[in-house]
């Protein structure tokens, strides 16, 4: 049950974001998926013991893939199912508590918070970026591979 539960929660809040932030209506149910399958994989790597700035960037990897094909598939910007689709792993609760134990004079606890909250942070830029790098990678060789064959 608590998969499903993770499933239908993923969907709504990425779908939500595309709803709040006037995202185009027409892509509304893909950047929810996209926003799923990113954190149905986050779940269960994090669940199977991996680290979780580990899972992050590896889920992060597969919203940007995901995020490269619906945008490819339905020609719309890419940024529109990557943002929607990280919203799931962004790391607000943590920041969040980071923030309230700085109030209460708990630097401690604060600092190791924020810290994971930044490191979190990091590793969805890194998995985002790494996808695109790989995307241009492909681009650029079947591009010359056409070069090279029209030659």
């Amino acid at each position: 049950m608590p998969i499903i539960e993770q499933l239908v929660t993923s969907f709504i809040a990425s779908a939500a974001f595309v709803i709040i932030f006037n995202g185009p209506k027409r892509s509304l149910f893909h950047c929810g998926l996209v926003g799923m399958i990113g954190w149905m994989l986050y779940f269960l790597l994090e669940s199977n013991g991996l680290d979780m700035v580990l899972a992050t960037v590896i889920a992060a990897f597969a919203i940007a893939i995901a995020a490269q094909y619906f945008a490819k598939k339905y020609k719309t910007p890419v940024i529109i199912y990557s943002v929607a689709g990280i919203i799931p792993l962004v790391p607000g609760g943590i920041a969040y508590n980071a923030m309230r134990n700085f109030v209460q004079n708990d630097y401690n606890l604060a600092i190791n918070l924020a810290a994971k909250a930044f490191m979190i942070s990091g590793s969805i830029a890194i998995g985002l970026v790494f996808s695109e790098v790989i995307n241009q990678v492909i681009r650029r060789s079947k591009l010359k591979s056409i070069v090279n064959k029209s030659q």
